[in-house]
């Protein structure tokens, strides 16, 4: 059984850095969406973390400054190896993980929430509005679920 303990609330940079170096740990090992990260992409999380960091320290605590595209690396990715909605699930899927696994509250909510909107909006860029309107929750099969492994790690 997985304890939670206290977690606390997102409240700083500092701690954007520590979820988002947990969450990139977790996407670069997936077998699923790894590859993105790894072989399509080559990412290089050092070179990577700062701006992504900033993109969501403006989207939760609104102390940054971000003005990219974030859609850009997305659609391009797609062009060599189409994202679907099982890709972006099983993204959502180890964002809430590691959300969860760290925080609690209602910046960690949103950061869940918001994570998940994103998620939807560049299926829907890339596929259309009709991708995301079958199966369960609307969403194409398109399921986020928090993955147990994480959520429990210390």
């Amino acid at each position: 059984m997985c304890t939670t303990g206290q977690l606390r609330d997102i409240s700083d940079r500092g701690d954007l850095d520590v979820l988002l170096r947990r969450f990139y740990a977790a996407a670069f090992a997936d077998r699923l969406i790894g590859p993105f990260f790894t072989e399509i992409a080559g990412t290089d999380l050092d070179a990577h973390l700062p701006r992504i960091t900033d993109f969501w320290e403006r989207a939760l605590l609104r102390t940054a400054d971000y003005r990219h595209d974030a859609f850009a690396p997305h659609a391009a990715l797609h062009s060599s190896r189409a994202l679907t909605a099982a890709h972006f699930g099983r993204w959502v899927q180890l964002w809430r993980a590691a959300v969860d696994g760290l925080h609690r509250g209602p910046v960690a909510e949103r950061a869940a929430a918001q994570g998940e909107r994103i998620a939807l909006a560049m299926l829907r860029r890339l596929h259309g509005r009709d991708a995301v309107t079958d199966g369960p929750r609307g969403a194409g099969g398109f399921v986020p679920l928090a993955a147990l492994a994480l959520r429990c790690a210390a």
